[in-house]
């Protein structure tokens, strides 16, 4: 970034008890082909300041995309005039050691930089990504889209703090949908979107993207002709790539700190969690490991700080099944008064940081794939969210998957379609029987989990193995 924050900041004139710069710069290419033509070649550059002022407990905060001294200024005295306002009506006092000094760097792992394929060599793949999609005429439909993400944000503050974190984001989705007669099926690459990594292009290495996609489009003609899921209650093992929802809606927003306080109830709901359950509540069984983990290469919420600079670590969220810690930040569990993790973050410069989800993963366990499969007389295993509902404390659930099969006898037998489940949280993680282990452990993400006024949009990770749960309500129904 050429223009340089830590000059900015001695110049600013005003009476505060700390303030905080963050500039964000972000640059989005967007390819989308559909039935071998393309449809979007798009490119979108944002770029400005955050300013945020701590004056009386109170945090305010403006914005500004004109880098000059003169408009950081000016919105340094918008954000003390806010601050200053909220004071008489604030719902804590904050000090400044909610933005501690933090000094540091980070950048996303990558093999291949973004810039070692051209847009016309990416579209010309993706161009042929669709062909491979078109396995039949009973294919009516065939996408593929990847979009790339280059992010540097820096921040300094008046207490110490200069960091500099570059992210190297990039997501894929390829597509199908096939129909005989009334009869209509879709098959993606593990769900939408969910392949989103911090990467460089080797995630677009030709025969593996092409491999992946002739799988999909015959998997989407194979349930063409599949029973419906059966209506019973009975185990079910849960590909990684559902986990990914799984994790993300029942115990991801619910453990939210900031949700649990009443913040987002306006908005996207509350949280059956309360704040008495950390250290007592059994969330799940003696099987169930879920970490936040900001460590993890290529994971797509890695990083090295928050957007308070706070340092990220490896923290045990739920330890065999026992609640211990809550996605809050520094201002959230000055609030609560209970531990969380450093999980403030902003989508962009024209953002305030809020209570996110972050990298939260299930630890592998000790099965292998074939011994959890070999272990089950009757079952049903499903992959692929296709369809979400939950109610807005994150308690009652039902989710639907595009692609099942059968277990019987220890094996997989019949290809299942419209395969549904349903249940309650805690009740549903204290059934899991079996954790697959780390040959199974797969990561995906989510590049747009939604939250706050106004509405953030925020690139989450999620890890997880296989894994076993009894006592399911399945069902079936398209």
């Amino acid at each position: 970034m050429a223009f340089e924050l830590s000059k900015i900041l001695p110049q600013i004139a005003i009476e505060a008890d700390w303030i905080g710069l963050r500039e964000v710069k972000e640059s989005t290419t967007l390819h989308f082909v559909r039935k071998e033509i393309p449809q979007a070649n798009d490119a979108l550059t944002t770029h400005g300041v955050m300013v945020e002022v701590l004056k009386n407990g109170q945090i305010g905060y403006a914005a500004t995309n004109l880098l000059t001294a003169d408009a950081i200024q000016q919105e340094a005295e918008r954000a003390l005039k806010q601050a200053e306002m909220m004071a008489a009506y604030g719902v804590h006092s904050f000090s400044a050691d909610v933005r501690p000094k933090a000094v540091g760097t980070y950048c996303s792992p990558f093999q291949k930089p973004f810039d070692a394929m051209s847009a016309g060599e990416i579209n010309a793949l993706l161009v042929d990504i669709t062909k491979e999609l078109k396995v039949s005429d009973k294919i009516i439909n065939a996408m593929a889209i990847a979009r790339l993400v280059e992010s540097e944000t820096r921040f300094v503050s008046s207490n110490g703090s200069d960091l500099f974190q570059k992210f190297f984001f990039i997501s894929t989705d390829f597509n199908v949908t096939a129909q005989n007669g009334p009869i209509v099926q879709r098959r993606s690459d593990n769900g939408s979107f969910a392949r989103s990594h911090q990467a460089g292009l080797e995630v677009l290495e030709r025969d593996i993207v092409l491999q992946r996609a002739k799988i999909i489009a015959e998997q989407a003609l194979e349930l063409l002709d599949a029973p419906d899921c059966p209506t019973e209650t009975t185990k079910l093992l849960l590909a990684p790539d559902q986990m990914l929802l799984q994790i993300h809606e029942s115990i991801g927003h619910p453990l939210e700190i900031d949700r649990i306080l009443g913040d987002e109830r306006n908005y996207a709901g509350s949280s059956f969690v309360k704040l008495s359950d950390f250290g007592k509540l059994q969330y799940g069984s003696k099987l169930m490991n879920i970490t936040y983990d900001p460590t993890v290469s290529g994971e797509l919420a890695t990083y090295a700080f928050d957007d308070a600079g706070m340092p990220a670590t490896k923290e045990y969220i739920i330890k065999e099944g026992l609640l211990l810690r809550g996605e809050g930040s520094s201002e959230s569990q000055a609030r609560a008064k209970i531990p969380g993790v450093a999980n403030f973050r902003a989508q962009s410069w024209n953002r305030q940081p809020i209570d996110r989800i972050v990298n939260l993963n299930l630890e592998p366990g000790d099965h292998s794939f074939e011994e959890i499969i070999g272990s089950i007389e009757r079952g049903v295993y499903m992959e692929t969210n296709r369809s979400w509902s939950i109610d807005d404390y994150r308690n009652k659930f039902q989710f639907g998957c595009e692609y099942g099969k059968l277990i019987e006898n220890g094996k997989l037998t019949k290809t299942l379609k419209n395969c549904n489940y349903r249940g309650i949280t805690t009740p549903f993680w204290r059934g899991l029987k079996m954790v697959g282990d780390r040959n199974s452990w797969k990561i995906f993400g989510t590049p747009n989990c939604g939250k706050g006024e106004p509405n953030q949009i925020m690139r989450v990770g999620h890890a997880s193995p296989v894994a076993l749960f009894e006592n399911i309500e399945v069902f079936g129904g398209a």
